[in-house]
């Protein structure tokens, strides 16, 4: 039997490991599937940055058995502030579950401004609908 605190030790270090997997690289995703609570696994998630009013591609990446991609941003490249662009691959990740959606992708357009070290987009997700916002 656990004790309640080994219990909220091993939350503060899962927390603190996820933190810290992210930490040097200022773009996060999570997808949630509100239908039934859990998490998206193996979602493709397209990350893009306007240039010249044309996105361009800059990552893309699958979500982990969380539901989770840490670290979208292009690897070792310092974030350049503007607008960008996270594509979440919805219908093809649907047509895996054997389930219809209304939603062949998500995209979803944001800001980032470097007034924050970090990004974080999540997505709750269903097959008629969808939310987010803002994270951290």
């Amino acid at each position: 039997m656990f004790s309640m605190k080994s219990v909220v030790a091993g939350m503060l270090i899962a927390g603190t490991s996820s933190m810290a997997f992210a930490a040097g690289n200022p773009l996060s995703v999570h997808v949630l599937n509100i239908e039934n609570g859990l998490p998206s696994p193996d979602v493709t998630v397209t990350l893009e940055r306007k240039e010249s009013g044309q996105w361009v591609e800059l990552n893309q990446a699958v979500t982990n058995e969380q539901g989770r991609i840490g670290e979208l941003y292009p690897d070792g490249e310092r974030l350049v502030e503007g607008t960008y662009r996270v594509v979440f691959a919805t219908g093809d990740w649907f047509a895996k579950q054997n389930t219809s959606t209304f939603f062949p992708e998500i995209p979803v357009v944001f800001t980032m401004d470097a007034a924050l070290d970090h990004y974080h987009v999540p997505l709750l997700l269903s097959p008629y609908g969808f939310s987010t916002y803002r994270g951290n």
